[in-house]
């Protein structure tokens, strides 16, 4: 970590947040109601964008950075779709952009920059398995010659060698997705909110053995826009600002079975996770929230341990008995995570992150938080993120 990342830690702010409408959207296009009307990935971004400028105050002129993922669409398009004139603009990937709208602000190529995300995923019939995808049978990054047709595949592959290693069985892995259900029960946004029980999963039909329809993700039309500005520029905006106060990555594509299966993906936490520490000037005892990457349950133990929080092999059992719930040691996924609140490739949880730290998340509130921490984990690498209520 060099001492110029330690020097922007804090001086930027999330200041705007917006998202679109999971639940109802989710609800209306399976009932097929003939008044909803859906939007596509452009319309998506387009009202979590609006949103996000009606929480911080702001109007189009005030925003002069973009950074967006939003589908095939060109910049030129994005551009009139918001109706905005930036000076900055940058097309990528959530975290590098936030990363790079960090350094944009700070070294004054932007003044306020949105961060842009939307993806009609379902409407468009968006598949993340299969022997379709990723080069198809040939793929290596889905190892489709062994059959890791799919992220499910990985995990289910993963849960099996640890579950061996360590003596954990089905039922100990049912207590995550069904502490996140129960936070996405007190969320009115969330896609699922239906009360589920240990009993509900483990008669709950197989995806890959032993991972149940519980353990994977949802995929659902959605779109979230965060706005970030100078820390001493947003102290007079209409909330909180939400500092970022640390970041950190790590990828490797290498021995992908000892990194993954055999590792638990520790090392991609372990250096991801020292680079935010580091940066923030804090250590795992310092953070009173996580929301971890959750498109499969069992990733949430891995990250538990990859961050410190707990021993290697004993993730999982920290899991258990409401120690990740509300009011517990480390309360998770407070809005219901990827599991029951919306897939949106970690952007949704970034959002909670910023509500919680605001103190303004209603029933799902964690008392007193000042921290809260981030991680976009996949089979490949991690990007963690601290941020910090300012």
């Amino acid at each position: 970590m060099t001492d110029d990342l330690r020097e922007l830690s804090g001086r930027v702010s999330i200041v705007g947040v917006g998202d679109t409408d999971y639940s109802a959207d989710w609800r209306a296009s399976r009932a097929n109601d003939p008044e909803w009307t859906g939007r596509d990935s452009n319309g998506l971004a387009l009202l979590a964008f609006e949103r996000a400028l009606k929480d911080g105050g702001l109007t189009r002129k005030d925003i002069d950075g973009l950074a967006f993922a939003v589908g095939p669409t060109p910049t030129e398009t994005m551009v009139d779709v918001l109706g905005i004139k930036p000076a900055y603009v940058e097309k990528g990937w959530l975290y590098s952009m936030m990363r790079n709208a960090v350094h944009a602000i700070d070294e004054g190529k932007a003044n306020t920059v949105a961060l842009v995300y939307g993806y009609a995923q379902k409407s468009m019939g968006v598949e993340y398995g299969g022997t379709d995808i990723q080069q198809g049978t040939l793929s290596y990054y889905y190892y489709h010659p062994w059959g890791w047709s799919s992220q499910a595949a990985h995990w289910a592959m993963t849960f099996q060698y640890y579950s061996k290693k360590y003596g954990y069985t089905e039922k100990d892995l049912a207590a995550v997705p069904v502490q996140i259900r129960k936070h996405a029960m007190l969320n009115e946004n969330a896609v699922m909110r239906t009360p589920l029980t240990v009993d509900d999963y483990l008669a709950s039909r197989y995806i890959v053995r032993p991972l149940h329809v519980f353990d994977l993700c949802l995929v659902n039309d959605g779109g979230v826009c965060l706005i970030l500005r100078k820390t001493n520029q947003s102290r007079d905006m209409p909330h909180a600002p939400v500092k970022i106060a640390g970041w950190g990555e790590y990828h490797g594509r290498k021995d992908k079975w000892q990194n993954m299966v055999e590792q638990s993906l520790q090392p991609y936490l372990k250096i991801s996770g020292g680079q935010a520490f580091s940066m923030a000037a804090m250590t795992h005892r310092d953070i009173q929230h996580l929301q971890p990457y959750d498109h499969g349950s069992f990733i949430v133990p891995l990250q538990i341990e990859g961050f410190g929080f707990a021993k290697p092999g004993e993730g999982l059992a920290f899991c258990q008995d409401g120690r990740i719930g509300l009011g517990g040691e480390l309360p998770v996924n407070t809005s219901g995570g990827m599991l029951s609140e919306s897939y949106m490739q970690g952007w949704n949880q970034m959002a909670e992150a910023v509500r919680q730290l605001r103190h303004e998340a209603g029933a799902r509130q964690v008392e007193g938080i000042e921290t809260s921490m981030f991680c976009f984990c996949s089979s490949t690498g991690a990007d963690t993120f601290i941020y910090q209520r300012g």
